[in-house]
């Protein structure tokens, strides 16, 4: 459907005389671009206290299981139900955090994607007005020749901001 609509705009634009076509690699900007090095940054400084509570909650379960083997034969049946009562109420919470990490910095990277998306398209849209493109192509193209490919401008557009 995409690509008729592509080959069916480019006839059209063919049509009406000289047609000014480009293309933009979209994996190369979102892997390329200043901007999603600091996205990436910004959401490790976010959510690395989080995670580090979770390693030390990691260490804790684990370290609380190596005494309870160790220590269960010498203690008590109720004193041992006991810890692991509380130990399996340790790893129900500790899932449960892992999961709320996970949730929440997905939500938040979805978020960063979203508004680096929309600078790139800022940016695509500028690059695309100041050389006169009558046609960028943004997405999934089978083939561009590098004379039609202005992704390094759009990069480079993005690098100034």
């Amino acid at each position: 459907m995409a690509a008729s609509l592509i080959l069916f705009t480019t006839a059209a634009f063919s049509a009406a005389g000289d047609v000014k076509l480009a293309y933009v690699n979209v994996e190369q900007i979102l892997k390329d671009a200043p901007q999603s090095a600091e996205s990436q940054k910004k959401l490790e400084r976010e959510f690395s206290p989080r995670q580090q509570d979770l390693e030390k909650m990691a260490k804790q379960l684990k370290d609380r299981e190596t005494s309870l083997e160790k220590d269960s034969l010498t203690m008590s049946e109720s004193d041992r139900q006991n810890k692991e009562r509380d130990l399996s109420n340790m790893k129900i919470e500790f899932q449960r955090k892992q999961r709320e990490l996970r949730e929440d910095a997905n939500l938040r990277r979805n978020e960063e994607v979203g508004a680096l998306q929309e600078r790139i398209n800022k940016a695509v849209t500028a690059v695309a007005e100041s050389e006169g493109y009558d046609l960028v192509i943004y997405g999934g193209v089978a083939y561009s020749s590098k004379k039609a490919d202005i992704t390094d401008k759009v990069l480079k557009s993005l690098g100034k901001k």
